[in-house]
């Protein structure tokens, strides 16, 4: 369709937030517990308010993690992202700890055993996503409001923005021509400030740290830069807002451009399919793109508890694919194998990767080192070409009128 205009936004929020430091202190324990044991198992959640910090969940782990080694774990997570304040201080915050054993029921479905594969450790639906908005294969409004703040957190920690407090959020709205972003038509930043700052000083600090991020010539009109827009944002963090590990289930995805299954990750060992297929989906759908075989692509798979291998997966290229949908289906199929233990296996998911997770988004991250964000590697480009030009696909699958654009966006 020519000249197809429209505005779509996303937003972010920052490791201060109180969800995000639910979600971060719920993956470390998570780490914690793989660390000492790879086939730990962990569902742990938090909530978090003016002064108290509460752990629940179910674990299966090793006796040597404590309940004063997880209280330890939490405080120095909301250490590192900086808390000292009166209401929310790492040190002084009261912390129960209401962890107990896993369900036995559960262990059983997921187990392998003499006669069964690993199942999945519970029923639901995940979704990959991947598109040519970004050079990382992201949406571009979620992208830029991730960085934005996580320039700002930088800043801040390095004693740039000293100044500036650990609570943040940020909203970006881009226009879309023809389907691809050319700009930004508002930008908003809410952070948190020492009470001594004005909302025009707030306003001149946050600024570089959005015209920076955003591609040449993108940043919006002045009167729709918002920082800051009630005028004041001193009380921040848990004391100002009740947190909830899982609670912004969009921000750790795809921004809304893409459907979610409805299951959070953080907390999460990875025999938790909602965690661990998510990031498989995601795999999946970014090496389809980047392998040129569409411009965006939605994955989408389910699973029952207790049952190994998937009750479908699905591909939708949205018309963008080089083949038809049911053909890449079938060559992602044969080249990777979707069951939980396979997965977690082809990921490297049983390490101490997950804290850095809880922060600026699971996906459109760097492959690291240590086996971290493994989900973002392009390492199936090759295998699903060679799949597809094997000539099991004949030539009635493949979609000739096609183009696959190129990248719009720094």
């Amino acid at each position: 369709m020519s000249d197809q205009r429209y505005i779509f936004t996303s937003e972010s929020v920052g490791e201060g937030h109180p969800d995000k430091v639910c979600d971060r202190v719920s993956d470390a324990i998570v780490d914690a517990y793989l660390n000492a044991d790879p086939q730990a198992r962990c569902a742990v959640e938090c909530m978090a308010t003016t002064g108290y910090l509460c752990i629940a969940g179910e674990t299966r782990g090793p006796s040597s993690i404590t309940t004063d080694m997880i209280e330890t774990i939490a405080r120095h997570a909301i250490r590192d992202i900086g808390y000292k304040q009166e209401e929310f201080h790492w040190e002084k915050i009261k912390i129960d700890v209401k962890l107990h054993a896993q369900s036995a029921d559960i262990a059983a479905g997921v187990d392998a055993g003499d006669d069964k594969d690993e199942g999945a450790g519970d029923q639901g639906i995940m979704f990959g996503y991947a598109c040519r908005e970004t050079e990382v294969f992201m949406p571009a409004a979620l992208h830029y409001s991730h960085a934005i703040l996580k320039s700002l957190a930088e800043a801040r920690h390095s004693g740039a923005l000293h100044k500036l407090g650990p609570d943040a959020k940020s909203q970006v709205s881009l226009e879309y021509v023809d389907g691809k972003p050319v700009r930004a038509t508002s930008i908003v930043v809410s952070t948190q400030h020492d009470g001594d700052l004005t909302q025009e000083q707030v306003r001149e600090m946050v600024r570089p740290h959005v015209v920076n991020i955003l591609p040449e010539g993108w940043m919006c009109d002045e009167d729709k830069f918002y920082v800051n827009p009630t005028g004041r944002f001193v009380i921040g963090g848990p004391d100002g807002d009740c947190g909830l590990t899982g609670r912004k289930i969009i921000v750790d995805t795809y921004g809304g451009a893409a459907p979610h299954g409805g299951g959070a990750f953080s907390g999460k060992d990875p025999t938790k399919v909602d965690r661990s297929a998510a990031y498989a989906a995601r795999h999946a759908a970014k090496n389809i793109v980047a392998a040129g075989l569409a411009d965006t692509c939605t994955i989408q798979l389910s699973y029952a508890i207790g049952i190994s291998h998937p009750i479908s997966i699905y591909v939708n290229t949205h018309g963008t694919g080089a083949y038809d949908d049911a053909a890449l289906s079938q060559a992602l199929q044969a080249v990777a194998d979707f069951r939980p233990r396979a997965i977690r296996e082809r990921l490297g998911l049983n390490k101490p990767i997950y804290a850095r997770t809880a922060a600026y988004g699971h996906f459109g991250r760097t492959p690291e080192a240590d086996g971290g964000f493994t989900w973002e590697k392009l390492d199936l480009v090759d295998a699903l070409k060679n799949e597809l030009s094997s000539g099991k696909y004949n030539d009635a699958e493949r979609s000739d009128n096609v183009r696959i654009a190129d990248f719009s966006s720094k």
